[in-house]
C-alpha cells in the first residue's frame, strides 16, 4: 500500500470522526444557550464532508478505495468521542469543548500526514486540507473563549 492509501484511508476516517462530531455538536447547540454557534458547527461538518468526498475522489482517481476500511487508530478515536459525548451533556461550552478536542485529534493526524513520502498533487490537497483545519480548530477555540 502507498503512503497516499494509507494517508487517504486514515485522512477519510478522521474527516467522518469530524463531520459525525460537527453534526452532532449543531444538534446539540441548537437547543442550548448559544443556538447560534449551530450554524458554524454545521459549515464544520460540511466541510468536513466536502474534504472526506476530495479525497475519496482522489483515491479513485488513482484506482485506491480509500473510502472502505478504518483505521484501529479512528475506531479507537471514535469509540471515545462517543465516551466524551455520553459524559458532556448539552452545556454548550462542553459542547465546544469536545469539539477542540476533537480538532486538536484532526490536525494531528494532518501533521502526521505531511510528515509521509505524498505524491506532489495529494500533498498538495492534503496541505491546503490542513490549513483549513486549523482555522476551524482556532475558529471553535474563539467561541469558546468567547463563552
Amino acid at each position: 500500500m502507498s503512503d497516499d492509501e494509507k494517508v487517504a484511508k486514515d485522512l477519510v476516517e478522521t474527516l467522518k470522526d469530524g463531520e459525525r462530531g460537527f453534526g452532532a455538536a449543531a444538534e446539540k447547540l441548537r437547543d442550548s444557550d448559544r443556538p447560534e454557534w449551530a450554524a458554524t458547527m454545521e459549515r464544520f461538518s460540511e466541510q468536513r464532508a466536502q474534504f472526506r468526498r476530495e479525497i475519496v475522489a482522489l483515491g479513485h482517481a488513482y484506482g485506491d478505495d480509500v473510502d472502505e476500511s478504518a483505521s484501529a487508530a479512528g475506531a479507537l478515536h471514535r469509540g471515545w468521542i462517543a465516551l466524551k459525548d455520553a459524559l458532556t451533556g448539552d452545556d454548550a461550552g462542553s459542547v465546544l469543548g469536545a469539539a477542540v478536542t476533537g480538532e486538536n485529534h484532526a490536525v494531528s493526524e494532518y501533521e502526521k500526514a505531511l510528515e509521509k513520502d505524498l505524491s506532489a498533487g495529494f500533498r498538495e490537497v492534503v496541505s491546503r486540507q490542513h490549513a483549513a483545519v486549523v482555522a476551524a480548530r482556532d475558529e471553535v477555540k474563539g467561541l469558546q473563549l468567547a463563552d
